[in-house]
């Protein structure tokens, strides 16, 4: 569909790029490496947090799609003039097989950063949101129960944990 679309004008190139991410001299505004790495790392860390934050159990009913479209637009006016804004890895990598060469050598970046930024962002958010000691354990004693209790609540992954009496 986006050929179709942009044959629509007489010099479409499909090696142009579709605004394909990069930097250095495939930057928009020939940003340098490190200065994308902080970018996606940031922007993606920004986004989970704006996402988790929006769709916790406490914040206002029906009003996550609002704020995270508001902080997806944010992102995007920030970062398309350093990157042509990634925060995907599967946008940068679609875009980056039509362009082939240089793109697919800098691909790698557009894969770890958001990565990254994931860490940053998703842990230590869910923990304070939940109110749960980071890390979920105190220095006194490891057991199943605590870890059970204290990491899979944290990240959400069981509403309740209780451990298992031998019988």
């Amino acid at each position: 569909m986006l050929c179709v679309i942009a044959a629509g004008v007489p010099s479409f190139d499909i090696t142009g790029g579709f605004t394909t991410n990069g930097y250095g001299i495939h930057s928009p505004g020939s940003y340098s490496m490190t200065a994308a790495i902080v970018a996606e790392v940031a922007m993606a860390a920004m986004f989970l947090m704006v996402i988790l934050g929006a769709t916790d159990k406490r914040a206002p009913k029906g009003f996550a799609p609002i704020a995270i479209g508001l902080a997806l637009t944010l992102i995007h006016l920030i970062s398309i003039p350093i990157t042509n804004t990634s925060v995907n890895p599967t946008r940068s990598t679609g875009v980056a097989i039509f362009q082939g060469g240089w793109a697919l050598q800098q691909l790698w970046l557009f894969w770890a950063a958001p990565l990254v930024g994931a860490l940053v962002g998703g842990i230590p958010p869910a923990a304070r949101a939940r109110k749960t000691q980071w890390p979920p354990y105190s220095s006194a004693r490891l057991d199943m129960e605590s870890l059970c209790s204290g990491v899979l609540r944290s990240v959400g992954c069981l509403p309740s944990c209780q451990r298992q009496e031998a019988g």
